[in-house]
C-alpha cells in the first residue's frame, strides 16, 4: 500500500491532537477521583457519576447534533467543538459546588459530541479508500497518548496540585488544538445534512444496529472494570496514588504499542477478524485478575496486555462501521460514538454498583458477561451482512 502523503499525514497528527485532548478531559476523571474528591468533598460514587454524565450526554448529543450541524464543513465542527470542550473545561476548574461540576460535564460532553464523530469520517476523506483503516487508526493514535501521556501525566497533576489547574490545562491544550487544527487540515465542503428519517434508518438498519451494540457492550464490558481502576488499585492491590500514575502509564505504553500495531495490521486482516482478536484478549485478561492473586506484578502486566487489546478494538470497530455504513458514514460514526459512550457511562454507573454492594470480583465477572453479548451481536451482524439483497444499508 502506498504511503499516506506528508501533507495529510500532518493533518491526520493535527486530528490525533483533538483525540488526546478530548480523551484526556473526558477520563482524565478515572485518574484524579481522589483529588477531586477532596476538592469538593465528594465520594467515590458521587466522583464516578462525573464519568457517566459525560458519557450520557455525548451518547444523546451526537447523533442530534450531526442532524443540527451535520451540514457544516467537518473542520468547523471540530473546531466548534473544541471550542466548547476547552470552555466547559475552564468552567469545571472554576466550579464552585457539585452542581457545578456536573454543568460543567455536561456541556464538555455536548463539546465532545461535536468532536468525536467527526474525527474518524474527517480522516477516512483525506485519504484515498484503500488507506481509511490506517487513517483512522492514526487519528486513534490520540486516544492511546491519552493513555500514554494525558492519563498519568492528569492522575500526577491532581495529586500533585490538585483538581482545578488540571482542567485549566485541559482547557488550554483545546484551544492550542483548534490554531493547529486550522493550520494543517484543509478546509472542505460542507459535511451531510441529516434528517432525523435518515438517522432513524441509520439506527434501525438491520446490519448496522447489532454493530452499534457490538460497541455499547465492548465499551460497557470495558469501564464495567476500569472505571473504578483507581479504587481498585488502592483498596484489592493495596496501591498509592503513585501507584495509580504508574498503572496509567503502562496502560498508555501498550496503547501506543496496539495502535502502532493496528495500524500496520489493519492493511491485511479484516475489521471483524480484528475486533475479535482484541475482544478475546480482554476476556484473557479479566480472567487472569480472576483466577491469580492480586499482586503489584499481576496488576502491570494486565494493564499491558489490556490497553494492547483496547486500542486494538476502538479503531477496528470504527473501520467497520465506515465499511458497512458506506456514503452515510459520517451519521453512522456519530451513532457509534454515542453508542461507544452511552456504554462507557452504562459500564461506569455498573461499576460502582457492583464494586459497592459485592466487590472486585463482581466487576470483573460482569465486565465478560458484557464481552460475550458483544461477540454475540458481532456474530450477528456479520451473518446479516452476508445475506443476499442486503448492501450498505445506510446508502
Amino acid at each position: 500500500m502506498d504511503a499516506i502523503a506528508r501533507p495529510a499525514a500532518l493533518a491526520l497528527r493535527s486530528l490525533s491532537l483533538a483525540y488526546f485532548v478530548q480523551a484526556t478531559g473526558a477520563l482524565s476523571v478515572v485518574g484524579s477521583l481522589a483529588a477531586i474528591a477532596t476538592e469538593w468533598g465528594l465520594s467515590d460514587a458521587q466522583t464516578a457519576l462525573l464519568i457517566t454524565v459525560f458519557g450520557v450526554t455525548f451518547a444523546l448529543a451526537a447523533p442530534l447534533l450531526q442532524v443540527a450541524f451535520g451540514h457544516l464543513p467537518r473542520r468547523r465542527q471540530v473546531l466548534i467543538g473544541l471550542a466548547v470542550f476547552s470552555s466547559a473545561a475552564l468552567a469545571f476548574a472554576l466550579a464552585p459546588d457539585y452542581r457545578a461540576l456536573l454543568v460543567a460535564r455536561v456541556v464538555m460532553g455536548l463539546g465532545a459530541a461535536l468532536i468525536g464523530p467527526v474525527l474518524g469520517a474527517l480522516a477516512a476523506g483525506l485519504v484515498e479508500p484503500k488507506q481509511q483503516g490506517s487513517a483512522i487508526a492514526m487519528v486513534l493514535l490520540g486516544l492511546s497518548m491519552a493513555g500514554l501521556v494525558g492519563m498519568p501525566l492528569s492522575a500526577w497533576m491532581a495529586q500533585a496540585w490538585g483538581a482545578r489547574p488540571l482542567f485549566v490545562a485541559v482547557a488550554a491544550a483545546g484551544l492550542l488544538t483548534v490554531v493547529l487544527i486550522r493550520l494543517a487540515v484543509p478546509a472542505q465542503a460542507g459535511g451531510q445534512a441529516i434528517s432525523l428519517t435518515t438517522l432513524g434508518r441509520v439506527l434501525t438498519d438491520p446490519v448496522l444496529l447489532p454493530a452499534y451494540l457490538v460497541v455499547f457492550f465492548i465499551a460497557a464490558g470495558a469501564y464495567t472494570t476500569y472505571a473504578f481502576i483507581a479504587p481498585i488499585i488502592r483498596d484489592v492491590f493495596h496501591g498509592s496514588a503513585h501507584t495509580v500514575s504508574a498503572g496509567m502509564a503502562v496502560l498508555g505504553v501498550a496503547g501506543v504499542l496496539g495502535n502502532l500495531f493496528v495500524v500496520r495490521a489493519a492493511r491485511r486482516y479484516s475489521a471483524d477478524a480484528m475486533l475479535l482478536a482484541g475482544m478475546g484478549l480482554l476476556a484473557l485478561d479479566l480472567v487472569l485478575l480472576l483466577l491469580a492473586p492480586p499482586t503489584l506484578a499481576l496488576l502491570f502486566g494486565v494493564l499491558l496486555l489490556w490497553a494492547f487489546a483496547t486500542d486494538i478494538v476502538w479503531p477496528s470497530q470504527q473501520r467497520r462501521i465506515v465499511e458497512l455504513s458506506a456514503a452515510l458514514r459520517g451519521v453512522a460514526l456519530a451513532v457509534t460514538a454515542s453508542f461507544v459512550f452511552a456504554g462507557i457511562a452504562f459500564g461506569s454507573a455498573l461499576a460502582g454498583l457492583l464494586y459497592a454492594r459485592y466487590g472486585y470480583h463482581a466487576n470483573l465477572l460482569g465486565s465478560l458477561a458484557l464481552l460475550l453479548l458483544a461477540a454475540a451481536f458481532l456474530a450477528l451482524s456479520a451473518r446479516r451482512a452476508q445475506l443476499p439483497g442486503w448492501s450498505h444499508g445506510a446508502e
